[in-house]
């Protein structure tokens, strides 16, 4: 796959150490596994010229407090918090300049942020999302970007997940509904 580096953007998904460091509050070893070929991502697309985003999921302390359904505390306990240690970016990517970083408050990068303003503005059209966790914000992400015509490519060797099957379910799932999916040794820019 052939991207073009001034209409293509990495979008880096939730790195942090909650997720990404084994002292994190829901760290996943895969996702551990991820830093690596997300790194070299960042790295690629710096070299070309391509955009980098990364986003962050963060929440404040009341964010939850109103709730009526939506109550991630509830479903997955405290993380992420704002200000705190797990909600930072993992140390090999926080290293690494971004063109844009997105703190967003659910699983979809373009909820109520700036994101999609963002691209628009820039003329990028396709998205390399790398991150994790996979059935989590990495597809809502990217089926979100899918229904704003942007190309969403999901780099299935550079995004962390719980379980095989969590992961395979998203990267089929993005693949036959909304985007594409592809390998690290396969995207190319020209």
């Amino acid at each position: 796959m052939t991207f073009e580096p001034g209409r293509t953007a990495i979008v880096v998904v939730d790195m942090q150490n909650g997720f990404c460091h084994p002292d994190g509050n829901l760290y996943a070893p895969p996702s551990e596994d991820a830093i690596e070929p997300c790194v070299e991502l960042v790295d690629r697309a710096r070299a070309v010229g391509a955009s980098v985003v990364y986003t962050r999921d963060v929440h404040p302390p009341e964010q939850f407090e109103d709730a009526h359904y939506y109550d991630e505390f509830d479903r997955w306990g405290e993380h992420v918090r704002e200000g705190s240690w797990d909600a930072a970016l993992v140390d090999p990517l926080a290293d690494r300049e971004a063109d844009l970083t997105v703190e967003k408050h659910t699983y979809d990068a373009f909820h109520e942020t700036q994101l999609d303003g963002w691209l628009e503005a820039h003329g990028i059209d396709d998205l390399l999302l790398c991150g994790t966790l996979a059935n989590v914000c990495v597809l809502h992400t990217a089926g979100s970007a899918g229904l704003r015509d942007y190309r969403p490519v999901l780099v299935e060797d550079a995004i962390g997940f719980i379980e095989d099957d969590h992961r395979e379910y998203a990267l089929d799932h993005a693949d036959w509904l909304f985007g594409e999916v592809t390998d690290r040794d396969s995207v190319t820019f020209a």
